[in-house]
């Protein structure tokens, strides 16, 4: 998994439960590395679930829910780190639409040994879009949550519903029905 995940989700830890969280759910979790991680470095999954396992047991919120939060906060980090890649587009519908053809395109020339999920698009209208999510890692609660911040971003929201093809989470038909 590569290390701006890690950093990203590290910073979010710190912003929203504070350096001692972040520095407990560090000496608690199993890491390799130690902790320390780069952004442009490549790190074992297994060490974002101990982490996030950890905090999860030292804040109370199912790990379900901190993966959501954090897809909420990686879409904004995201943004701010590569504006261009958003402003290529004029809504969420169109953003979501091109994840395979453009922003997955434009993520593996910053990163080309990225592990990226795939979209499959199913349906798609002006206002809805139907697709499956697929990724070995099951992190589609952090793909809910960058779909939700997609619609925040463009001054919207959507009803976002999902559909767990897979029991594990690895493959997951997301709808999203753009609201207003």
């Amino acid at each position: 998994m590569k290390g701006i995940v890690f950093t990203e989700f590290l910073e979010m830890v710190e912003s929203e439960f504070g350096l001692e969280t972040l520095d407990v759910i560090i000496e608690n979790s199993d890491l390799s590395s130690d902790g320390i991680y780069t952004s442009v470095g490549t790190y074992d999954f297994n060490e974002m679930v101990s982490l996030i396992t950890s905090l999860s047991g030292e804040v109370g919120i199912p790990i379900g829910d901190l993966i959501y939060t954090f897809g909420l906060y990686l879409f904004t980090s995201l943004g701010k780190a590569h504006p261009e890649v958003i402003q290529s587009y004029n809504s969420p519908i169109g953003l979501l639409y091109s994840i395979e053809d453009h922003i997955h395109v434009h993520v593996k020339k910053l990163y080309p040994d990225a592990e990226l999920p795939t979209f499959k698009i199913l349906e798609k209208t002006d206002t809805s879009i139907s697709m499956i999510y697929n990724s070995s890692r099951g992190l589609y609660r952090l793909a809910h949550g960058l779909i939700e911040k997609a619609f925040e971003h463009f001054n919207g929201s959507a009803s976002v519903s999902y559909e767990l093809l897979k029991a594990d989470g690895t493959e997951v038909k997301f709808d999203v029905i753009q609201n207003g």
